[in-house]
């Protein structure tokens, strides 16, 4: 019996072994297809669409007309525009003021596209490739010690893609090695890809010091898009992609409960902004929750005039329960959560993604039907500011059992 014993042990201390299976799923609860038994995310989520706007936009000084890249750092954001421009720029988050202007001495802008940072140091990517014919790819380091005394200390990092063999010019956006975007993780840089034609992202590889690196792709992802920023917020685990399609419709990628550094292995949320011909292209934040993100100026007279601007968003709808908010979610016990009560003039109603879209209706105490419509979204907001003061009761779908007794003050 004793080696029976011996023997059961020996399994349990393999490599590998474990008392229970772990079970591959959709682990977000935010999903069409969340798996309340998944342990372990296999990357399979699925999610309705979803558009958001901006809590506030800001207009920022016409000498960052072409901002192209966002950082947050020691409570301010900075930028840079894209063409020519050796100067960086910090902002103020609360009105869009500049408040310094850092000149960058010895170093040339060809294509500045995107600003990232690490602890120690920021980086600025001369990565911007219409033709797809450029040699000269690098990225500039900046020590932020050099930057905090006013002496800007610029080494550089250059680089070519490993899949790129032909630098015949193409037309203008013609070309898949176009980049707007990367993000500095443990001593690696890498790099989001623009790709003009296959409207997908590569994401590529190189190290984060000084030197001349061929870029090594590790995989490709349909985003259906144009890549133009990305922030990493690495306590939380979270990567925002900016983006837009051909018209300009611009949208951010979630990327979040990814394993290491294969970023597309977890959940993948596409996110629609409600600002077109906005051509957002710079995104950053310092918690996870709050971004903020900038367009540059895009005009196409008569018909369109469209300044720059810093956006503000608030994600928590989105990101807030896998940042650890403590905020209330529907699950299969209650589909719906609604808040706040009582209510003042805007009732919001988060749903369970597969319970939507479902009819809903307002009924006073003497069983009228005051208002009435359909939730169509996740997070659904029904104006009740022309209600009168009292109580009512808030039937969503046809079970009884969906009825929210609600107050008006």
């Amino acid at each position: 019996m004793t080696r029976y014993w011996l023997a059961f042990i020996l399994i349990l201390l393999l490599p590998g072994t474990s008392l229970s299976a772990q079970i591959r799923g959709c682990p977000d609860r935010l999903a069409l297809n969340y798996n309340t038994s998944a342990t372990l995310n296999d990357g399979s989520c699925l999610y309705n669409p979803a558009n958001i706007k901006p809590m506030a936009s800001l207009p920022i000084q016409g000498v960052l007309a072409e901002t192209s890249g966002l950082i947050f750092w020691n409570d301010l954001l900075w930028t840079h525009n894209d063409n020519l421009d050796t100067n960086i720029y910090s902002i103020d988050t609360v009105r869009g003021s500049i408040v310094n202007t850092v000149p960058l001495a010895n170093v040339q802008n060809i294509d500045w596209e995107e600003i990232s940072q690490d602890n120690e140091y920021v980086y600025i990517g001369d990565f911007g490739n219409n033709y797809g014919n450029r040699k000269d790819l690098k990225i500039l380091r900046i020590s932020k010690a050099s930057l905090t005394s006013g002496s800007p200390v610029t080494d550089t990092i250059g680089f070519s893609y490993s899949d790129q063999t032909d630098f015949e010019p193409a037309d203008a956006n013609q070309t898949d090695f176009d980049c707007e975007a990367f993000i500095v993780s443990g001593d690696s840089l890498y790099l989001f890809t623009k790709q003009w034609t296959s409207r997908k992202t590569g994401l590529y590889s190189l190290p984060k010091v000084p030197g001349s690196y061929i870029a090594k792709l590790k995989t490709t992802y349909d985003v259906k898009g144009l890549i133009t920023g990305s922030v990493y917020i690495a306590p939380k685990g979270i990567i925002v992609l900016t983006g837009y399609s051909r018209t300009l419709d611009p949208f951010l990628y979630l990327l979040y409960d990814f394993k290491g550094n294969d970023f597309f292995s977890g959940n993948k949320r596409k996110l629609e902004i409600n600002l077109p011909s906005h051509q957002i292209e710079g995104i950053a934040s310092s918690d996870g929750i709050k971004y903020y993100a900038t367009n540059e100026h895009f005009s196409f007279p008569p018909l369109i005039n469209v300044s720059q601007k810093i956006h503000i968003f608030n994600l928590s709808s989105y990101l807030g329960y896998y940042a650890g908010l403590k905020i209330p979610y529907p699950d299969s016990e209650r589909t719906h959560i609604i808040s706040p009560v009582p209510v003042h003039d805007q009732l919001k109603i988060r749903s369970l993604p597969v319970v939507i879209p479902s009819p809903y209706a307002l009924i006073n105490l003497t069983g009228r039907i005051i208002m009435a419509g359909t939730l169509d979204s996740d997070e659904s907001m029904i104006d009740v500011s022309g209600l009168s003061p009292g109580t009512y009761i808030l039937r969503i779908g046809e079970n009884k059992k969906n009825s929210y007794k609600l107050i008006k003050d």
